[in-house]
């Protein structure tokens, strides 16, 4: 399964849910539904304005954990 971790980058950039939705320029609840790891999918181009506004890299969002219940046979 992947995670999500805009949480841990937002506090480690000292900057607000709005702030990031203003500087990317998608929707607080866009944002949100990211955040909660409800998405099913991001465009590149959304991750690649994330990254830039948080000064990150995409793995430093991502991270990828092993799901027993989803688990690829």
């Amino acid at each position: 399964m992947i995670i999500v971790n805009i949480d841990v980058m937002l506090a480690r950039r000292k900057m607000s849910v709005t702030e990031l939705s203003q500087r990317v320029g998608i929707t607080l609840a866009n944002i949100s539904i990211l955040k909660n790891g409800k998405a099913k999918a991001i465009k590149i181009e959304t991750l690649n304005k994330i990254c830039q506004a948080l000064e990150c890299q995409p793995g430093d969002i991502l991270e990828w954990r092993r799901d027993a219940e989803t688990e690829v046979k």
